[in-house]
């Protein structure tokens, strides 16, 4: 699924570890992510979080995709900073699942993401 995802790979993001309902990935903060404030845009916090959430729910044999999502922000982040999300899955039934990420910087959480997922078929 990340290979064919032009706007993560835009963002360099990248994947460190993949299993089944997990994933782990990147994403270093470049100067075009850093808002008015000087400190990076809550977007692209969600952005990486919602990409590693995204590699989650799709690590199984079936499409998944974001029925619902939102985030907390604790700390702010700044140009350079390397963004790491991890996405456990908490729960799967039929075809709903429920994920969470977590974001850091140096191993400090910076953002918690939650992410409610549905099954698809392949030509919805």
């Amino acid at each position: 699924m990340l290979e064919s995802d032009a706007a993560s790979a835009a963002l360099g993001i990248e994947l460190l570890d993949l299993k089944h309902g997990y994933a782990k990935t990147c994403m270093t903060v470049s100067s075009s992510m850093v808002n008015g404030h000087g400190i990076t845009h809550g977007g692209y916090v969600f952005l990486v979080a919602d990409t590693t959430f995204a590699l989650a729910c799709n690590s199984y044999d079936h499409a998944a995709v974001a029925a619902r999502a939102d985030i907390r922000y604790l700390r702010p982040t700044h140009l350079g900073d390397v963004l790491v999300a991890t996405a456990y899955e908490r729960a799967r039934f039929g075809r709903n699942g429920l994920y969470d990420v977590t974001v850091t910087v140096e191993d400090e959480i910076i953002a918690e993401f939650r992410g409610d997922s549905r099954t698809i078929s392949p030509t919805s």
